[in-house]
């Protein structure tokens, strides 16, 4: 059997299946070649390496131990940024880096990544003061190579009018100025699919057991089928960890501590071999129905407690706030969920903001929680720590972890720039290219939602009009609550390798955090779009919907005080 054929037919058909249940009989063919690159995780790292390695001709598998854009990416802000903040603390190459990186999304991937306006409040004492923060957007947009003005200044009253129902008390006007936000997770899925089409393969719920050697360096993994419990040996000529805030799990294996448990062995310190350190940090975010905090503007406020910076800002039909940065001291072996503490610091941050909403818990409609793979580096404040990435090779072993969201095709780019001396043979060009090939434009539809002619080629590319093409009677039309259509829930349970309800609703889709109770009031029509196309039985359904909904209860509603 021929890899590219089973995996890139589908592509080169026009159809998408990044692997399907029924695929999984092929796994032991595909996991058992040696291949150039063995990718291990299915975060937004781990995908855009896979993509670019993929475009430059080498053979490149990536292997996630649950399901794609599971950890940070499908849990962060959902912001493409540069980072006003690093132009403060002199992150100039940072900050330049990423607001390239931001313009060159808005660009290759319209309908996914799309502008969003923010809003800063210019109160008496507040930091910084109106002439220091225009300067540093100047400067910011300098980075960018924007020639048009996209910073301004308005007046209290104008600004009243783009942050409606903010406190007036001080208030002289305000900041505004453009950066982006996009669907963390449609955006891995994106990448997925892009590395697909150019031939790359990528598999969830296969968990590295150990590494192969040859001497002392690296050269595969044993892996392990989470769905089966069938083992498998993977021969590679460079093994990348991009398992972002879970990298030093896998470094242990490496110096020869295999973990137990997913926990590092006693006496293992992290990165003690060459003295990097990763220092995971927790983000947290509420989600709010959008009639309940209407904005137009992302606004960014100022805690009242500690002065820290908080957002607010429209999402996928709800409205996100967040967040939190705090050490995450759980295990990392389960979910990350907000605290008490969090959520109440959250909260006060906007009832400090906009006092005459009285916002309350009732008003939550969801919470949820990241961890960020951040490089330790000694600040007492972990909002101060660095958002740059790192890159060790350790005897073959080419860990990448660190960084953001917005620059994930620079890191990918970096670790084969690192990975290239154990390729010998192998010779490209690591220029920068699109980020993605252009979609084909969608012809009228005839009951398509406004707004969705771009919104479906941003998630799909030139795959748009065969997730139109699914769509049985009525699945055009939008999930009340949401941005996403039915037809979505259909394409993903037939083409996007979902093993887990978890899987289509918190990724694939995000009802999971835009829906009351995780969407289980739509159930029932989830499952009679969705069980067929999955072939799951009366039992099976119902056992994954109680456990969905048990998750979410313990990870996604509102701690117990």
């Amino acid at each position: 059997m021929n890899w590219h054929t089973t995996f890139g037919a589908a592509a080169q058909a026009g159809s998408s299946s990044l692997w399907q249940p029924g695929g999984r009989s092929a796994l032991a063919d595909v996991l058992g070649r040696e291949w150039d690159v063995l990718v291990i995780g299915g975060g937004i790292t781990g995908a855009g390496i896979l993509l670019e390695a993929a475009r430059r001709g080498l053979s490149v598998l990536l292997v996630e131990q649950r399901d794609f854009a599971w950890g940070t990416s499908s849990r962060s802000s959902k912001l493409v940024h540069g980072g006003l903040r690093y132009l403060k603390e002199g992150k100039f190459g940072l900050t330049r880096e990423s607001v390239h990186e931001r313009e060159a999304l808005l660009r290759d991937a319209a309908g996914l990544v799309v502008p969003q306006s923010f809003a800063f409040g210019d109160y008496p004492g507040r930091k910084p003061g109106r002439t220091a923060f225009l300067i540093g957007l100047a400067l910011y947009d300098l980075m960018a190579g924007k020639r048009a003005r996209q910073r301004h200044y308005v007046g209290r009253d104008e600004f009243l009018g783009l942050a409606p129902n903010i406190d007036g008390e001080g208030l002289r006007g305000g900041m505004c100025y453009a950066d982006a936000k996009t669907d963390d997770a449609r955006l891995v899925m994106r990448v997925l699919q892009e590395a697909q089409a150019l031939g790359g393969v990528a598999v969830n719920y296969v968990s590295v057991q150990g590494l192969l050697r040859d001497g002392v360096t690296v050269k595969g993994a044993t892996v392990r089928d989470e769905l089966s419990g069938a083992h498998y040996t993977v021969p590679a000529k460079v093994v990348i960890s991009a398992t972002g805030a879970w990298a030093d799990r896998l470094r242990p294996l490496e110096h020869g501590n295999p973990p137990r448990d997913g926990v590092a062995a006693p006496g293992h310190k992290p990165g003690a071999a060459d003295g990097h350190r990763l220092r995971p940090l927790r983000g947290s975010h509420l989600v709010l129905p959008h009639w309940r905090l209407p904005l137009a503007q992302a606004v960014s406020l100022m805690h009242p407690a500690d002065g820290r910076p908080v957002f607010a800002f429209p999402w996928e039909g709800v409205t996100l706030v967040g967040t939190t940065d705090v050490d995450h001291r759980d295990d990392m072996s389960f979910e990350a969920s907000i605290t008490r503490a969090e959520l109440d610091y959250l909260l006060a941050a906007l009832r400090s903001q906009f006092p005459q909403l009285d916002l309350g818990e009732a008003d939550i409609v969801a919470t949820y929680a990241g961890v960020r793979p951040v490089i330790d580096s000694g600040q007492a404040d972990p909002s101060k720590e660095t958002r740059e990435h790192a890159l060790w090779l350790e005897h073959g072993l080419l860990t990448v972890t660190g960084g953001k969201l917005t620059t994930f095709r620079v890191i990918a780019l970096d670790a084969l720039r690192k990975a290239a001396p154990l390729l010998p043979q192998w010779r490209a060009s690591l220029d920068l290219r699109p980020v993605f090939s252009a979609p084909a434009r969608l012809p009228h539809v005839k009951g398509l939602p406004a707004g969705q002619g771009e919104r479906l080629p941003g998630r799909y590319g030139a795959l748009a009009a065969d997730v139109i093409a699914c769509a049985h009677d009525g699945e055009l039309a939008e999930i009340p609550g949401t941005a996403s259509i039915w037809a979505q829930l259909r394409w993903a349970a037939r083409h996007e390798s979902v093993q887990r309800l978890d899987d289509l609703l918190l990724r694939r889709l995000r009802i999971g955090i835009q829906l009351r109770g995780g969407g289980a009031a739509i159930l029932p029509q989830v499952r009679a779009i969705c069980q067929p196309e999955l072939g799951w039985s009366d039992a099976r359904w119902e056992a994954e919907q109680a456990a969905y909904l048990a998750l979410w209860r313990k990870h996604y509603s509102i701690p117990q005080p």
